[in-house]
Parts: C-alpha cells; sequence; structure tokens
C-alpha cells in the first residue's frame, strides 16, 4: 500500500490573519502596490458584489471602524455616493484615530460629499442594504462596547429582512478558528479579499458569514509564493480526479478486503452501518466481527458482508489474518470483549481506522503497544478528541487547528477532527473538508464515515488521501440528500449518494 503523495491535497489555500496582512505587505512593499490602491480595489469588489446581490438599494447603510476595514467601507460609500444611491456612514471609534491609507479613504469620501454621521443607538434604519465594515480580521480579543452594541443592532435588523454584507470578515468571528468573539454579524454575504481565512470555513463560521465571495485585488500571483499557507481546502472533485480507473480484468481481490470490528451486545446497528458503506464505497471483501447473536440480522441487511461472530481476542485472530484493513470502533463498546478486540486488532499491525469507542478505550490507555502509529486513521468528535488530549471540549473547539493538529502530533498517522468544517491532519498537510449540514447531526453518521475510509484504504489510497476523500464524500452525499430536506436526515440515506458520486 503506497503512502505516498504527489502533490498536495488542499485546491485551495486557507490564511491566518497573519499570513493574509503578509500577503498584503508582499504586495506593497516587494511589487510596489499601493496600499491604497489594494483598498480601492477591495471596495470596488465588494460594491459590485452588493450589487450583484441586491441590484437596486433603497438605500446603503455603512458601518466603519478606524482600522483598514473601515476605510474599505468608506471607499464603498463613495461608490455608491458616485452612482447616486443613498448612503450614509455610521462612524464607530474616535475618527482622530484613523490614520494610513484608511483615513486617505476617509478624506476622499468626505471630499465627494458622503453623509457621515457618528453611530448611536437607533440610527440604523430598517432600509436598503447595510455593509459592516467595522473589525476585520484585526480583532484580539472579545468584542466590547459600541462594537458590540452595533453588531447586537444589526443582527437585529438582519433578523427582520435587511440584508448584511460583511466586508472580508464577519465583525467578531475570528478568521484563525471560527469562533464568535462574543458576539458577530450575521451576515448574508461576505467579501473577502487577498487570501481565504481559514476560521470562515468551519466552527462557528457558517451560521455568520452568508455567501463567501473571494477577489484576489488582482495581486501579483508572485505574492503567494512568498507567504507559506499549511493549510488547504479541499476539493471533492480533484479527490475523485485521482481515484484510478478499474481495469476490465478486475476481481474482488484488486480492491482490498475490510474487517469491521464491533457491535457489542445492543450496538449491531453501528458495525451493520459501516459494513454497508465500506461494500458501498467499492471494497472488494468486507468481513464483520461482532457478537454472534447479530450475525443473522447482519447477513439479512447486507448478505454481501460476511459476518462472523467472535467472542475473544483468539476467534478474531483468522479474521485479522484474512483482511487487508481494519476500521475497529462502531458499536464496539468499553468491555472486556471489547478491549481484547482492540488489543488483537492494534498488535496486528495492519493499516486501521479507528473510531468510536475504538478512540475512548485509546484514550483510557487500553492499547499495551505503542500507541502512536503511522498506518493508522483516528477519527474523533470533538468530545473524543478532548479525552485523547486530556482537555476540554470548549479548549479542543476554541482551535479546532490547533487541537487536529496536537493530536496527530500525539498519536501519529492521519486524524480527523470531525464537525462543521472537518479538519484532516497527516503526512505534513493540514486541510479542510466545509462539505456537509445540519441535517448531519444524527446518530449513525460517523460510522458510516469511518466505513468509507477503511474502504478507500483498501482499495490502495494512502491514508491521508483516503480520510480527505472520505470525508469529502461523506459531506458531498449528505448535501445531496438534504435536499429533500435536513430533518429526518439518516446515516444509511448517505450511502447510495456515495456510491453515485464514485461513479
Amino acid at each position: 500500500m503506497s503512502h505516498k503523495l504527489s502533490e498536495p491535497l488542499g485546491t485551495e489555500r486557507l490564511y491566518t490573519a497573519e499570513q493574509t496582512r503578509a500577503l498584503d505587505h508582499c504586495a506593497i512593499h516587494d511589487y510596489q502596490v499601493p496600499g491604497i490602491t489594494l483598498m480601492s480595489r477591495a471596495a470596488s469588489a465588494a460594491f459590485g458584489a452588493l450589487l450583484e446581490n441586491w441590484p437596486v438599494p433603497e438605500c446603503i447603510q455603512v458601518v466603519c471602524g478606524t482600522g483598514n476595514n473601515g476605510g474599505d467601507g468608506f471607499l464603498m460609500a463613495d461608490l455608491a455616493h458616485k452612482r447616486g444611491i443613498a448612503v450614509t456612514v455610521y462612524q464607530l471609534g474616535d475618527p482622530d484615530k484613523i490614520g494610513g491609507d484608511a483615513l486617505l479613504a476617509r478624506r476622499q469620501a468626505l471630499a465627494n460629499g458622503v453623509n457621515m454621521q457618528s453611530f448611536a443607538a437607533g440610527v440604523l434604519s430598517q432600509e436598503g442594504v447595510i455593509v459592516d465594515a467595522m473589525l476585520g480580521t484585526g480583532l484580539g480579543g472579545e468584542v466590547r462596547g459600541e462594537y458590540r452594541d452595533a453588531i447586537d443592532a444589526i443582527n437585529s435588523l438582519a433578523a427582520g429582512g435587511v440584508p448584511v454584507l460583511a466586508v472580508d470578515i464577519p465583525s467578531g468571528l475570528c478568521s484563525d478558528t471560527g469562533r464568535v468573539l462574543g458576539l458577530a454579524v450575521r451576515a448574508d454575504l461576505t467579501v473577502t479579499f487577498i487570501g481565504l481565512k481559514r476560521g470562515m470555513f468551519t466552527m462557528d463560521a457558517a451560521d455568520y458569514t452568508g455567501g463567501i465571495h473571494f477577489s484576489d485585488l488582482a495581486v501579483p500571483p508572485e505574492v503567494y509564493t512568498r507567504v507559506y499557507s499549511d493549510c488547504g481546502r479541499l476539493e471533492l472533485e480533484s479527490l475523485l480526479a485521482r481515484l484510478p480507473p478499474r481495469p476490465a480484468t478486475s476481481h474482488k481481490g484488486h480492491f482490498g478486503s475490510v474487517l469491521v470490528v464491533g457491535g457489542e451486545r445492543g450496538m449491531a446497528g453501528a458495525a451493520a452501518m459501516a459494513s454497508e458503506a465500506a461494500l458501498r464505497c467499492g471494497a472488494g471483501l468486507v468481513r464483520v466481527a461482532t457478537r454472534a447473536e447479530h450475525v443473522a440480522a447482519l447477513v439479512a441487511r447486507t448478505p454481501e458482508t460476511m459476518p462472523r461472530g467472535v467472542s475473544s481476542g483468539l476467534d478474531l485472530a483468522p479474521l485479522l489474518d484474512a483482511s487487508d484493513v481494519l476500521v475497529v470502533g462502531p458499536g464496539l463498546g468499553q468491555t472486556t470483549w471489547s478491549e481484547q478486540l482492540l488489543q488483537f486488532a492494534a498488535a496486528s499491525g495492519k493499516p486501521m481506522v479507528l473510531d468510536a469507542d475504538g478512540l475512548n478505550l485509546l484514550a483510557l490507555g487500553r492499547i499495551v503497544d505503542d500507541s502512536c502509529r503511522e498506518n493508522w486513521i483516528l477519527t474523533p468528535h470533538p468530545g473524543e478528541a478532548a479525552r485523547l488530549l486530556d482537555t476540554t471540549v470548549t479548549q479542543v473547539q476554541s482551535d479546532r487547528f490547533a487541537a487536529c493538529r496536537a493530536l496527530q502530533e500525539r498519536y501519529g498517522g492521519v486524524v480527523i477532527l470531525k464537525g462543521n468544517g472537518s479538519i484532516v491532519a497527516g503526512q505534513g498537510q493540514l486541510v479542510l473538508s466545509d462539505y456537509g449540514n445540519p441535517g448531519m447531526a444524527s446518530g449513525g453518521m460517523g460510522d458510516v464515515l469511518s466505513g468509507v475510509i477503511g474502504s478507500l484504504l483498501a482499495q490502495h489510497r494512502p491514508p491521508l488521501e483516503a480520510a480527505a476523500l472520505g470525508v469529502c464524500l461523506h459531506g458531498a452525499a449528505a448535501d445531496i440528500a438534504a435536499r429533500e430536506g435536513q430533518r429526518g436526515l439518516a446515516a444509511t440515506d448517505l450511502i447510495p449518494e456515495m456510491r453515485g458520486l464514485l461513479g
């Protein structure tokens, strides 16, 4: 099984606030693009996106801070004024503290007759479009004072149907982590510049960004070679393109054998879903090691899988020998039986997807051999991740990127931190999948995902690629299935959609 990747998996680079500032600095100082030129391009891109979405606004209300984000807002107001659109700028903070390019932008807008007022409670009206140009990526802590009041006022109007456009990133949303810093603007559209911010695709972000429109502001392409980004955004089509076509002479032995280990008493469904997903996503053979009383039900559900009742690790040994890839954890439980099966599976040295109670047993120290290995894929949700890192869910969610990297460094192999904007770490790469929807908040989704990834591993995909394709495929299938409604979406609804996407 090859573990080599020829190129980074992420098709789009994602940047932190610091990295975005470095791109900006490089364009200005190394390639002589004046800062005010970049600001003008940003304003033009945002104003164009506004008119594309709301072609005839009754008016535009621009709420500006004192930094460069406010500068973008001043120039947007200037463009609207020149078009004859009624526009008002509401200023937050002390105007005397505005400097640099933002000050040039403000002076230009004032000279051209743009109406500017200080922000105060009740000044925003239920008309036109609101533009959030308050804080951008420069926020270093919780939102406070008049900025909090302004965000609250904008969100109240947004809840009543007034459209909101956020400039670069919704104010109050952390561009590095996707966390809400106390309170954040709920935008209908976010127009972002220079580099895509990684926090816009995970954690809380989807509830705040609305649609995302990106403009590179026509900076020289060489700028992007000068600033390192350690994170990429995954794209399903490019991952599917990596799958080789099946030769006409193919037989089941070419596509690997998966063994699902799990299904303690009362949890047979988890093992059934994982094995069915592995089969439907292309594995040549799928076996299940489970409690004997579950065998008949598994055969009745999916006769193509081969369930075997096992009562001990010794019963598991021949199944391990006959398998290429293991999926350990779906419905495994945390009993003596569970621990013994996990111990034997780990000792086999076979490539392994570890999920659910497999991860919980790992966190409890129940794997006696080296618990840091290169040929496994761990798939924790935030709760499991917290147990593996001996921390809290709040700490994990405060910086999902850092948590995923810490898990990979501690346990090796490839780690998927599941959730809104799943993050995958391994083989020197950090990638993000933003496929999926809230309908996936139902039991069994993780079991299906583990089966998919096991199937892709068995089909000779490198671990990082199997994990990345698995999470994208899983999320994209859920998006297709949710066209009939998110409520009531079941994990098994994804399986036929994944098969269709794989082709």
